[in-house]
Parts: structure tokens; C-alpha cells; sequence
């Protein structure tokens, strides 16, 4: 996270708002959009990976557009305010937004009542990035793969505790649905963030984390934990020696944090087709790339339906997790 906040403070200058000198270039006569500046919510606190994806693109977004773009910070209800926000926003363009695993597809699932929809309200733009989650265990465990910790868990059903930084969280939905895939009863142990959740780990407290390839691969690295497999479709970046849960016997088990660029429904799609094409093409620029990357995910752009059609398999698939594992929203 350090680096990456490095190198996006390097290459965004520390700039929310760009200057009108560097925005006042003339446009193209046959182009009526952008007129005025364009509004990119963030439903986070400055600081965090989606605020620093948002700063590293918004400046060159505005460069493509020709126009100032506006970084709007409205974090609160994990993300659902700032979703909320760009749901009732005009649908004229002028509001973008990134959305991510957590607003768009587990928090919805877990209320009884929600605010916005996430299928109706939103006009995807492109998917940015998808990361796998690490499952890591303490040092000395004996658990050494993904067929350990299964074996270990049906002889010992409700023997066994996984942590997570709180309900609701990735790792906590990444751990009921391992629960409902492989038939297992794995204790879920919440904890108030990553870091407590990674101490009582090390401390061998918990049987198992899953967790970001950011905030594991240091202490993989020196030794202080283990990685047992990630959960992509395909070998981690980061730690390209350790297994998948897919090629360690569990198939179709896939779980990507992710974020991509939305903007209100019914955003006219002339519109919508140049942002994605600005969009997609700042994601092929060399220094974005090394950016993002730092994190260890990958960048995955691709068409507006594409994106609507990955939200919509997503929010299937955490919606029925959440119902078996009976998770509400605390």
C-alpha cells in the first residue's frame, strides 16, 4: 500500500481538481461532450485503494476529456453512500463513479433494505481490475494446502475458526462461501480490520486468513505465515509458487476483489461508448499499468456489456452465499 501510494502521489501530483490552464484546451468542433467539468464520486476516505485508483486515472481522464474532473470523496455505509449519491445523479454524464465488490454486490445482499440497485440504477462503463485473495495459516500450522484444511475440518466440524477483518468483509464472504463450496463448518471469527485479524493469525489464534495479496505477501515472504492457495482463476502475480483453491481439487471456486467505472442508468450511450474508450486507453498507458499492478491484481478492461454482464453474475453469486450463510448487515 505504501508504494502504491507512492507512485500514485508521483504521478497524480497530489491533484483532485486539474487546473483550468491545463483544461482549457480547445475541443474538437464535433464534440459536445464534455461542456463543464465532470464529477467522479468516490464512496471511500481518501487514502484508500479506491481513492488512489480514482486519482491515478481522474487527472488523465481529464486530459483525454478535455474538461476539469472533479474527485468527490463521499465515503460512509461502506461505499453505499457514495453509490446512493451517483444513483439519483442526472443521467447526463456528468457523474462517474468507481464501484467495487463490497457496494455493488455483497453490501446490497446483506440489507434488508437498500438504496440504490445495483443491476437498475448504473450504467457500466468498464471493469478496471480484478485481485484474488490469499487463504495464509500461521507458521507452524500443520495445515500445509487446501486439502489439509478440508480434511482438517471434517474431523473436526466447528473445530476449525477463519478470520476476517469484520461481517460483511471479503474475507468473511470469501471464507462462507469455501464453507458451502467443499461441505465444511469453518468457525467465522470477525475482527475490527485486517491488521487484528492478521496478528491473532500469526499468534495462531485462527485457523485460517483470507486476505489481499498486499497485505499478505510481506509476512509470506519472511516466513511469519504460510500461503495455502489463492482464489483466482489463474495463479496469483504476486505468488505465482502457490496453488489456486481451483487446482487444489475445488472447481469453479473463484473469488476477485474488483472495481470498475459506472455511471447513473439511462447516461445517453454515445456517452457511455467515450468513456469506456477514454477509460480503456489510460489503462493501457505504461506508468498506470505499474501503478495498479503494485497491488497485485490485474487490469481487466473490457466493453460496457461485459461489465454488466460480470456485475450481474456477481450479485447473483454473493446474493445466494449471503442468504445461506444467513449474513445481515450489522
Amino acid at each position: 500500500m505504501y508504494e502504491i501510494q507512492r507512485v500514485a502521489a508521483a504521478l497524480a501530483g497530489g491533484l483532485t481538481l486539474l487546473s483550468a490552464s491545463s483544461c482549457a484546451l480547445a475541443q474538437p468542433k464535433d464534440q459536445t461532450y464534455p461542456s463543464r467539468p465532470v464529477r467522479f464520486i468516490v464512496p471511500f476516505p481518501p487514502g484508500g485503494s479506491t481513492d488512489i485508483y480514482a486519482r491515478i486515472i481522474g487527472p488523465r481522464l481529464a486530459d483525454a476529456l478535455r474538461q476539469q474532473v472533479v474527485i468527490d470523496n463521499r465515503p460512509g455505509a461502506g461505499g453505499a453512500l457514495g453509490a446512493d449519491l451517483a444513483a439519483k445523479a442526472p443521467p447526463d454524464g456528468y457523474t462517474i463513479w468507481l464501484g467495487q465488490t463490497n457496494n455493488l454486490a455483497i453490501g446490497p445482499a446483506m440489507r434488508v433494505k437498500n438504496s440504490y440497485d445495483p443491476l437498475r440504477d448504473f450504467s457500466p462503463i468498464t471493469l478496471l481490475m480484478k485481485a484474488p485473495q490469499v487463504m495464509v495459516v500461521n507458521a507452524g500450522s500443520p495445515i500445509t494446502s487446501i486439502k489439509d484444511l478440508i480434511a482438517a475440518a471434517k474431523a473436526k466440524p466447528g473445530g476449525l475458526t477463519f478470520a476476517s477483518a469484520g461481517i460483511g468483509s471479503s474475507g468473511h464472504i470469501t471464507g462462507e462461501l469455501f464453507n458451502q463450496t467443499v461441505g465444511v463448518n469453518i468457525t467465522h471469527v470477525p475482527y475490527k480490520g485486517a491488521s487484528p485479524a492478521m496478528i491473532d493469525l500469526r499468534g495462531g489464534r485462527v485457523t485460517y486468513l483470507a486476505t489481499s495479496l498486499a497485505s499478505a505477501a510481506q509476512f509470506v515472504k519472511n516466513g511469519a505465515i504460510k500461503a495455502i492457495a489463492t482464489t483466482g482463476a489463474r495463479r496469483a502475480r504476486l505468488m505465482p509458487d502457490v496453488p489456486t483453491v481451483i487446482e487444489a481439487g475445488v472447481p469453479g471456486f473463484e473469488v476477485d476483489s474488483w472495481h470498475g467505472m459506472l455511471a447513473p442508468a439511462k447516461v445517453p450511450r454515445d456517452i457511455i461508448l467515450r468513456l469506456n474508450r477514454e477509460i480503456v486507453a489510460i489503462l493501457g498507458k505504461p506508468e498506470v499499468r505499474e501503478a495498479l499492478l503494485s497491488e497485485g491484481g490485474e487490469i481487466t478492461p473490457g466493453t460496457p456489456e461485459e461489465f454488466a454482464a460480470f456485475l450481474k453474475s456477481e450479485v447473483v453469486k454473493w446474493a445466494k452465499v449471503v442468504k445461506e450463510a444467513g449474513i445481515t448487515a450489522e
